[in-house]
Formats: C-alpha cells, sequence, structure tokens
C-alpha cells in the first residue's frame, strides 16, 4: 500500500513539522536557526595510540579577538539543569569535556537583530565543538547523558569574586519562552 503523497499533507492524519537540514552530505553541521555574535566551532578529535586529542581553544581559529582569563569546569549531573545565565561584559566559550549536554540559548538584547530568538545546541564528547556566547545572551545547559556532563569555559574575563558580572534567572523564568524536561 502506498502512503500519501509527500506533497500533499492535507491527506495526513496529524500534520507536524519537517526537519530541517541539521548536517551536509560530508557529515558537515549545517548551521541552524543563529542568533547575532554567537558562534560554532566544530572540532576534530584525533586519534591517537593511546586515546584521542580534542583541541578546546586555539587564539588562531580567530572566532573572537578576545583574550582568556580563565578556564573552569562544572559538573553537570545526568539531567542536571544549570539556567539562566548571562552576562553584561563577558563572552563564554563552552566546550562539553565529557558526556552530553544541550545548550538553550535566548538573545534578550534589546539592539540585537535577533532580539527575541531561541538557539539550541548540543554538544558531546562524541562530536567536540566550542560554543561562543557573546554579553547579553541568557543561556542554560543540561545534561542530556546517562553520565555527568563537564562542561569546559574559557571566558575572556574572569570572575570577579566582589563584583560577579553574573545574571540569573530561574529555569522555568517566564522571560524566556524555553522549558527544559528531564529529557529534552
Amino acid at each position: 500500500m502506498k502512503g500519501p503523497d509527500a506533497n500533499d499533507v492535507a491527506e495526513w492524519r496529524f500534520s507536524g513539522s519537517k526537519d530541517r537540514q541539521t548536517t551536509y552530505a560530508n557529515w558537515d553541521l549545517a548551521p541552524g536557526p543563529g542568533i547575532d555574535g554567537v558562534l560554532v566551532k566544530q572540532i576534530t578529535n584525533v586519534l591517537t595510540d593511546d586515546g584521542t586529542l580534542t583541541e578546546i581553544y586555539r587564539q588562531d581559529w580567530k572566532l573572537d579577538n578576545l583574550p582568556v582569563e580563565q578556564v573552569f569546569q562544572k559538573i553537570i549531573s545526568p539531567g542536571g539543569i544549570s539556567a539562566w545565565h548571562a552576562h553584561r561584559k563577558a563572552t563564554d566559550r563552552l566546550f562539553c569535556g565529557y558526556g552530553r549536554i544541550k545548550v538553550v540559548l535566548y538573545d534578550a538584547r534589546r539592539q540585537s537583530p535577533t532580539v527575541g530568538q531561541l538557539s539550541v545546541h548540543r554538544l558531546a564528547l562524541e562530536r567536540p565543538a566550542l560554543l561562543v556566547v557573546p554579553p547579553g545572551v541568557w543561556h542554560g545547559v543540561q545534561a542530556v547523558s546517562d553520565t555527568p556532563a563537564i562542561v569546559v569555559n574559557a571566558v575572556d574575563i574572569a570572575y570577579s569574586y566582589e563584583d560577579p558580572d553574573h545574571w540569573r534567572l530561574p529555569s522555568d523564568a517566564a522571560e524566556i519562552p524555553f522549558r527544559f524536561t528531564h529529557r529534552n
């Protein structure tokens, strides 16, 4: 029995949304809906005789011309959510060193051409990438693997203990049109 013609979705019992292109034929990732100033650098693992080598950040990638003043890691328990965060001045460079994470971005910058847009990125040990998040973009991170996830952040402005440039909203904040669930 032949199914309905894909060009005539009116005959389908359910409507849905068509998948967007996520990869090219060579398996490079296709860019998704973007937020102005957010950069994603796909990184290739180098297989060695004793394991794998993965570069996390190189100045000559020229993603930005900002310094690296501090590098830290955060371990997120399986299913754990760290949201929402934003900075007035600091730029985050996020890398998943272990496990799998979903990073959700929301552009709240009034003067941005992409104000009000959401963007979802998946980073993992298996397919490494560096995600550059500019100031004013709210971001939330969820570990979506069955193991803890390690998130490495190489920031351009070191954390100030006396005057933190760290703004927070609860993960279910009404201002951001996204809700984390146990396994999104």
